[in-house]
């Protein structure tokens, strides 16, 4: 008997239909993950599926997704681009350009961001953005040999929250309402700094496999950042991992100096934007480089 062959096996794979994903698609993203050796991270997933855009190619083999990414918008004037991932076996066969043209379309005239490996940033490049920033990854146990500055820092309530979203808005740069509201459920931990009754600013930490990530992690000034980061790992037993903005060397060090190694940088990139909105001077790491 002949062998049956799905009618996707019959499509070239730079024509390969894209779907929308939901989650209900989680498994599949996090088996996808597994499949070119990163964590499942089905904690981050969640959040991104429930609060953005996620993009999917089947595999015409049968075997899940070939491919997937997420989009997370914060209105025209920016959205970002995160989790793009091909299944080894496509790697190189042109299905990562496919998505990424399709979801460029989708995204028109609005200003896209996204965090580039170095296997990745080629291809970004030849899309049209541009390298804006370093980021570096850096992940381990919290010592506390340097001690914090002495900042007023306390676990945040909900009468905060007004606060917090109008603060982040002025040091994002955009509206970021939908992730940020979603932080109480989505984080262990969400603390914010206090200074005459005025909250100069927040921080949490959200579990990730083994460990507790910290993000977002905005801040008025370096002394505060480091209180924020300190407080937020006496609550955890937790290694620590956190994505800074390398222009921050004054907390990379301060961080290394405290039990964490740097284990990744990444190009932070721009479409149709010169740079970031926002300030940048105050944003120390983002919630997760995928939402930006």
């Amino acid at each position: 008997m002949p062998l049956s062959h799905s009618p996707l096996e019959q499509i070239p794979l730079d024509r390969l239909p894209i779907q929308r994903l939901t989650s209900d698609d989680l498994p599949a993203c996090a088996d996808l993950s597994e499949d070119r050796g990163w964590p499942r991270e089905e904690h981050k997933w969640g959040l991104l599926l429930a609060a953005g855009t996620g993009y999917g190619i089947d595999d015409p083999a049968g075997n899940g997704l070939a491919a997937a990414c997420v989009v997370t918008s914060y209105g025209p004037g920016l959205a970002a681009i995160g989790m793009v991932l091909v299944a080894e076996r496509y790697a190189r066969r042109g299905v990562g350009r496919r998505l990424m043209r399709h979801v460029l379309a989708e995204a028109g005239d609005t200003p896209l961001s996204l965090y580039a490996t170095p296997n990745g940033q080629p291809l970004y490049e030849e899309l049209g953005f541009a390298e804006v920033g370093r980021s570096e990854m850096l992940k381990g146990r919290f010592t506390a040999t340097e001690s914090a500055p002495g900042r007023a820092v306390r676990p945040a309530t909900a009468e905060d929250l007004q606060h917090v979203l109008r603060l982040d808005h002025e040091i994002f740069g955009a509206d970021r309402t939908h992730m940020i509201t979603r932080l109480p459920a989505f984080a262990d931990q969400l603390r914010v700094a206090e200074q005459d009754g005025e909250i100069t600013g927040f921080g949490a930490i959200w579990p990730n496999m083994d460990t507790h990530v910290i993000g977002p992690l905005i801040a008025r000034d370096l002394a505060t950042a480091q209180a924020l980061v300190a407080s937020l790992a006496a609550a955890t037993d937790r290694p620590l991992r956190t994505d800074v903005d390398a222009g921050h060397t004054g907390l990379v060090t301060w961080l290394k100096a405290n039990g964490l190694e740097r284990i990744a940088t990444n190009a932070v990139m721009m479409r149709s934007l010169p740079d970031l909105p926002g300030d940048w001077s105050r944003r120390f790491a983002p919630l997760t480089v995928a939402a930006g």
